[in-house]
């Protein structure tokens, strides 16, 4: 703890004639991140500009920084990858692009509208299995996943869950950064690894999750076709949306060809040359608005600003959190516990409520070598132990605040658009509270 005290008594500033401590820091750090969450939640105000205002007062007033630093935690990244990805696939959604994807997914499976969500699953799972960044898979099938779901009438929360707990499913794996990360931090300290074993090990647990999320909300009653054409059908008895997509003719216009052309071109740029996936959405945005420069107006003013405006204004204080040392304050304390298993608990749940605001693949990085005296620890299950905390760290992407739960809300349609939101806060509160502890019994606690 003293390397800790050095680290961050700089960034401490006297308050009211006494020096205020990493640990009074802390608690009024997290007071002030839970008390916007409430107001954001009982009161219609944008909780990104608390989040800004938060950001500026606790960095410069509390811990005195300079304006400059309060600016660098701003998510330059983060932003330039929603604001991309949404122009482009806003641009796709005006031409009609995403309609036409929407069609053949739907036909893919007529009869069976239930098998959507796990082929969504699927494609998550296996794009970030092979090596896809998982921001970049959960960019590549979240606009289409979200429009089948609204088409069909299903819960557009249980689609997200579908497609998050698929990335996480594969985003372990040998081949995916992630796993890689893991393998990496392991071998610098020496110890054992089983990069297998741990990879399936998340697959089980993630296709449990998903399994659970499409039990829950609704996508058992999609299945089979015994019931379908009256499950489909308005309540004036005449067919609904689906219906009438599945009877329609898919027409390719030259535009809308080359619309296609340039969503393959993203997920090659995304998977084969590893670019940036929001100035890589962004130029080819940029491409097609020189095709139908009319329509460039309605495409900006209906991207989801608010949404970009929330998160980043978040992201940024808790970035100014990391960087007075609250985070580091957090992960440090499990050194004080002396039972292993224990121990592995509390690094897990550090984990999901910290990589719920941060880059988890960043915390893992840095948690791991926290973990290297409970992965060394005589009767301790070294792999259940490494998939308790990757789980409990990657499970809680679906947090809005998150780039996948911000991808998601952004990409909300028809009546989820306004609800998505919440809906999305209050499931992570919930596998926040409770993912990592199941994750802790079913790898740690009789193991």
């Amino acid at each position: 703890m003293a390397g800790l005290s050095c680290t961050i008594t700089y960034k401490i500033i006297v308050v009211g004639g006494e020096i205020m401590g990493i640990e009074i820091l802390a608690i009024v750090a997290i007071g002030v991140l839970f008390v916007m969450f409430v107001v954001g939640a009982v009161r219609p105000i944008n909780i990104g500009v608390m989040g800004f205002v938060a950001a500026f007062v606790v960095g410069t007033i509390i811990c005195g920084l300079t304006p400059k630093e309060v600016f660098s935690s701003f998510p330059v990244e983060l932003f330039i990858i929603l604001s991309g990805v949404t122009y482009f696939f806003n641009t796709l959604k005006d031409n009609g692009t995403i309609d036409t994807i929407t069609v053949a997914g739907l036909r893919m499976v007529r009869g069976n509208l239930g098998l959507i969500p796990w082929v969504m699953f699927l494609m998550s799972w296996l794009l970030c299995s092979i090596g896809t960044q998982g921001t970049a898979a959960i960019i590549i099938v979240t606009p289409i996943a979200l429009q089948l779901a609204n088409a069909c009438g299903m819960s557009q929360l249980m689609m997200s869950l579908m497609v998050a707990f698929g990335m996480t499913g594969g985003i372990f794996s040998p081949l995916n950064i992630m796993g890689l990360v893991v393998k990496g931090v392991l071998d610098e300290y020496a110890l054992p690894s089983n990069s297998v074993a741990m990879w399936l090990c998340t697959v089980a647990f993630s296709f449990g999750l998903a399994l659970i999320s499409f039990i829950v909300f609704g996508g058992v009653k999609y299945l089979g076709s015994k019931n379908m054409k009256n499950l489909l059908k308005t309540e004036d008895g005449k067919e609904n949306e689906v219906i009438a997509i599945l009877n329609s003719k898919i027409e390719l216009t030259p535009y809308r060809v080359i619309s296609l052309i340039a969503l393959v071109a993203l997920v090659v740029m995304g998977i084969v040359f590893e670019m940036n996936m929001g100035f890589a959405a962004m130029t080819l945005g940029l491409l097609l608005a020189f095709m139908q420069p009319k329509r460039q107006g309605e495409i900006i003013k209906s991207m989801p600003w608010s949404i970009i405006f929330m998160v980043t204004g978040i992201v940024t204080y808790v970035g100014v959190m990391q960087q007075v040392g609250v985070m580091d304050y957090l992960t440090q304390l499990i050194s004080n516990f002396s039972n292993p298993k224990l121990a592995a608990l509390v690094t897990s749940y550090i984990g999901g409520f910290v990589s719920a605001f941060v880059s988890t693949t960043g915390f893992l990085a840095g948690v791991i070598p926290l973990a290297v005296s409970i992965l060394e620890a005589p009767g301790i299950w070294s792999v259940g132990v490494l998939a308790c905390i990757c789980l409990s760290a990657s499970i809680v992407d679906i947090c809005p605040f998150s780039t996948t739960g911000a991808i998601f809300v952004a990409n909300a349609q028809g009546k989820e658009k306004g609800t998505l939101y919440k809906t999305l806060l209050y499931t992570s509160a919930i596998v926040i509270l409770f993912g990592p502890l199941l994750a802790w019994l079913v790898f740690v606690a009789f193991l």
